[in-house]
């Protein structure tokens, strides 16, 4: 992981978290280095328990949920992080947004690009933000897509999360990646989010029965807990263990 650049696309303030977070923190504490982008704070349709509150706003609950993904964030270690403030549900993509991702991409010009899986069956701002991830990614791939005299990018590995609804979604393991190390400060991490504690217990739930499925599936009778991902395109590799 020791001089890798992860750029991690969030559509809301905690999908990075619960779908990524010991992954990211893992990344991280391996010496990489990691850019977040959190393309909305989630304030129109992720942020309803907050919603509750005698007099609430756009504007408090946004400020509610920026700061708990700054604290979600510190935990994990992650200091490189943008707010686009995009209004959710539902999030368009026109040409201008896309141009923006690009850039990013060419700009920090990462190997591994972490965001939403190309299906989420409840929840398409998801969907939108993986299709316009993969836009942005094979645009910056592209030597006749001019940005800012930026250079092209070589091409990067691309996961989903894994989606909320997994086998509604459809949703296929890729990767999976070991999370033991990381799953204590990913607890801490989701504690941060009030308005969506719902969540909490099953991403709990759900990084432990990964790691069952990591032991299983490695044999390595030492992984607790696990983040699993789909995968954009085939592993490449020199053998296969």
């Amino acid at each position: 992981m020791e001089r890798k650049r992860m750029l991690v696309i969030s559509a809301h303030a905690a999908d990075y978290v619960w779908r990524a977070g010991g992954t990211i923190a893992s990344y991280i504490d391996g010496g990489a280095e990691v850019c977040l982008v959190v393309l909305s704070f989630g304030v129109r349709g992720e942020s309803n328990d907050l919603w509750k509150g005698e007099g609430q706003t756009a504007a408090k609950v946004a400020e509610i949920r920026k700061g708990e993904t700054l604290a979600a964030a510190a935990i994990l270690g992650l200091k490189n992080v943008e707010f686009w403030d995009f209004e959710d549900y539902p999030m368009d993509f026109g040409r201008e947004r896309l141009d923006r991702l690009t850039t990013t991409i060419r700009r920090f010009r990462p190997d591994v690009v972490l965001t939403h899986g190309p299906k989420d069956a409840f929840n398409p701002d998801h969907e939108g933000v993986s299709d316009a991830v993969f836009q942005a990614c094979v645009m910056a791939n592209s030597a006749g897509a001019q940005y800012d005299g930026l250079p092209v990018t070589k091409q990067m590995a691309i996961f989903g999360f894994e989606p909320h609804q997994t086998e509604i979604s459809d949703f296929r393991p890729g990767t999976i990646i070991d999370i033991s190390a990381t799953f204590e400060r990913k607890k801490a991490a989701m504690a941060c989010f009030k308005a969506q504690k719902h969540l909490i217990e099953y991403y709990t739930m759900r990084a432990l029965m990964r790691g069952n499925h990591a032991r299983r599936i490695s044999g390595n009778q030492e992984y607790v807990a696990a983040e699993c991902f789909s995968n954009f395109f085939p592993t490449v590799r020199g053998e296969f263990v």
